[in-house]
């Protein structure tokens, strides 16, 4: 799905299988409206007819002497089709409406399990062609109502003008061929228009999502700081208009061209109608058609083109909702990412270890190599960290060892079982994992520990626990509704009250105020959520944390890192951290440089080695021992990757929460 293809091309050839599988979806989710709603298309579509020829027989009968008692039938049927002309339409809103509801919620559910089904790693969502699709997937599986309407309107067009027809070749036929010779161009240059359309809407999605991202950055809360206070909000709205006018400027080339189409094909129609309608009166004056004659010709005249109309424009619409539909399809078709084994193997229990044996890993062939032959050993029942600068792929290893993405070469063993020959979502349940780049869920507290097992959701004892190992639940406990209370201002009203300040670190956040409003948390307190999400899998076989401690002040990561050592003693666990007196107690520290391992040993054992893990260890205990009016050099700068001040320690590295990193020490990230 990588190839960015024009969705135009070859459309005519999908189109059919496309509305094939519409329907299908639209019948199976609502069959009874969907019935009531062609039945009540069907009869309205007549119902134009009907009339003409009702109001026809009567004026034929009112020109003609006869008995008035003649008039009774044809009155009556037209009293009947108008009332009926007036009740279908409602009847038709109310099960079109229901109709849209049901197939849409089947739809929007149907695409997003998909996605969950067919999108196991993260690859795709890192692709913007994929993303585009997957946008205007999402925008046909919540419009289903336009769909439908659409493809009904077509098909009352179709009746009605096919009605008009029949009625014009019982009094012209050769007419009734120039009306349908007219019709014919209209319907070829709209259908090339909707090409057009369709095509265009593609060719600017991109500059539309970039219009997008610059207008999300100016309207929401996580970029709010920074843009006020470096002061690029016009920087940022020239960005936005600078996208907005380039699109403006392709939809208006193609809205003129449109224009002029549309005027030719407006004459041809006018001066068809304007020549049948002098020639049928001309023929009526010479007594050669009744007043009902001419009074059936000019509605059927005027029904054909108003139908030919309402059909060239449902047409188009329904092309350009069955290429929007086919993003749909693509989405839902597009088969898993991760290659699925013929034969699937049990995940057997951990018990010897686990083993990457020559890993290399890059995003594509266009980007270069991210892991370049890692080979590393994860011991069962052993605690091995991992080092490294940023970008030398300690977090892609992660991914890949939680099979985000799968290895480009190389093989990752789980007790000799090769990840891959097994259910990812079987792999995925023996491991608990703290993200260095977390989400912070608007949920309830609850919900968002629970999310890291679901199983636990009504087992309040196993959240409680899980915070408590995490030292969050004192915090949640004091929240408004405790443990019920919404980490979130973005679903309720702030309806005053004193929230109180946010401190920052791991001792801020709003806690007071409305027991009904959201309430917003510090990053300490969330980076303390994270990880009672990965202590509530507790008993997994290995524990993978990615700085755990990233967002918390020095006495609270000393205390995560203490229960952290606890937790892991015995177990087999990935340690990912900045700050190498966090890592210093782990059974094996391997250093990540360039893609290798290049180091791997106990801390006294690196450090005697005297390679790059001891310079970087000097460099973080030098932070301690510096004054503060002695700035550090570029390479140490007494700084990580994360914000807040650290406080200095005289004297060496403390044992367990470490001091500031030398140098960044991030995870890999895709090149480019």
């Amino acid at each position: 799905m990588r190839r960015r293809t024009d969705p135009a091309v070859g459309h005519d050839r999908r189109a059919s299988a496309a509305a094939a599988r519409m329907v299908s979806l639209i019948w199976s989710s609502a069959p009874l409206p969907f019935a009531g709603y062609l039945v009540v298309t069907l009869a309205g579509a007549a119902c134009p007819v009907a009339l003409a020829w009702a109001t026809k027989l009567i004026l034929d009968r009112l020109t003609r002497p006869g008995p008035a008692e003649a008039l009774t039938g044809p009155v009556v049927a037209l009293a009947v089709l108008g009332v009926a002309a007036g009740v279908l339409p409602q009847a038709g809103r109310y099960l079109l409406a229901e109709l849209s509801r049901r197939s849409g919620l089947r739809a929007k559910d149907d695409l997003f399990a998909a996605v969950e089904r067919n999108f196991r790693g993260i690859g795709r969502f890192e692709d913007p062609a994929v993303l585009d699709r997957l946008r205007l997937a999402q925008q046909s599986a919540s419009g289903t109502a336009p769909i439908i309407d659409t493809s009904f309107q077509a098909l009352r067009a179709v009746v009605t003008t096919g009605g008009f027809i029949g009625s014009l070749v019982v009094l012209s036929p050769w007419y009734a061929a120039c009306v349908i010779a007219a019709g014919v161009p209209a319907l070829l240059a709209e259908r090339r228009l909707s090409r057009g359309r369709v095509s265009l809407s593609w060719r600017t999605s991109p500059a539309m999502r970039r219009e997008l991202f610059y207008a999300g950055l100016l309207s929401t809360v996580d970029a709010a700081k920074e843009i006020r206070l470096f002061g690029v909000g016009a920087f940022l709205r020239a960005r936005m208009s600078r996208e907005t006018r380039a699109t403006n400027a392709r939809q208006r080339r193609f809205d003129r061209r449109e224009l002029a189409v549309q005027a030719m094909l407006t004459l041809l129609a006018t001066a068809v109608s304007g020549a049948g309608l002098l020639w049928m009166i001309s023929r009526a004056a010479q007594g050669h058609f009744t007043a009902g004659d001419v009074t059936m010709f000019v509605a059927s005249a005027a029904g054909v083109q108003g139908g030919l109309n309402t059909l060239v424009a449902a047409v188009t619409s329904g092309q350009e909702h069955l290429l929007l539909f086919g993003h749909y399809l693509a989405i839902a078709d597009a088969g898993p990412d991760l290659a699925t084994p013929p034969r699937p193997r049990a995940l057997p229990a951990l018990r010897r270890g686990i083993e990457l044996r020559d890993v290399w890993f890059r995003y594509d062939g266009s980007h270069p190599w991210v892991l370049r032959g890692v080979n590393l050993t994860i011991e069962h029942g052993s605690s091995v960290a991992l080092v490294g600068r940023n970008g030398s792929g300690k977090s892609t290893l992660v991914k890949l060892l939680c099979r985000l993405y799968d290895v480009t070469e190389g093989r990752i063993l789980w007790d000799g079982v090769d990840i891959r020959e097994v259910p990812v979502d079987e792999l995925r349940s023996r491991l608990g994992v703290v993200f260095q780049d977390f989400v912070s869920y608007d949920m309830s507290a609850a919900d968002n520990i629970a999310i890291g097992d679901l199983t636990a959701r009504a087992d309040r004892d196993r959240i409680e626990a899980a915070a408590r190992r995490a030292g969050v639940h004192e915090t949640l406990r004091a929240l408004p509704r405790g443990y019920e209370t919404l980490l979130s201002r973005m679903f309720v009203g702030d309806h005053g009250g004193d929230h109180g300040d946010d401190h920052g670190g791991d001792h801020g956040g709003d806690h007071g105020g409305d027991p009904h409003s959201g309430v917003v948390l510090s990053g300490g307190q969330w980076q303390r959520l994270a990880l009672a999400r990965a202590f509530l899998r507790g008993e997994s076989d290995l524990m993978i944390l990615d700085e755990p401690s990233a967002g918390l002040d020095a006495e609270a990561e000393h205390e995560i890192h203490a229960r952290l050592r606890s937790m892991r003693a015995g177990r087999t666990s990935l340690l990912i951290s900045h700050r190498l007196g966090a890592v210093r107690d782990a059974d094996a520290i391997a250093v990540l440089e360039h893609g290798v391992i290049s180091e791997r040993g106990d801390h006294s054992t690196l450090l005697a080695a005297g390679g790059t893990y001891a310079r970087l260890f000097a460099l973080q205990a030098a932070g301690y021992d510096r004054e503060p009016d002695h700035p550090t050099t570029a390479e140490g700068d007494g700084t990580d990757d994360h914000d807040g001040p650290r406080p200095h320690h005289h004297g060496r590295a403390p044992h367990l929460h470490g001091a500031p990193a030398a140098a960044p020490l991030g995870d890999g990230h895709r090149p480019g």
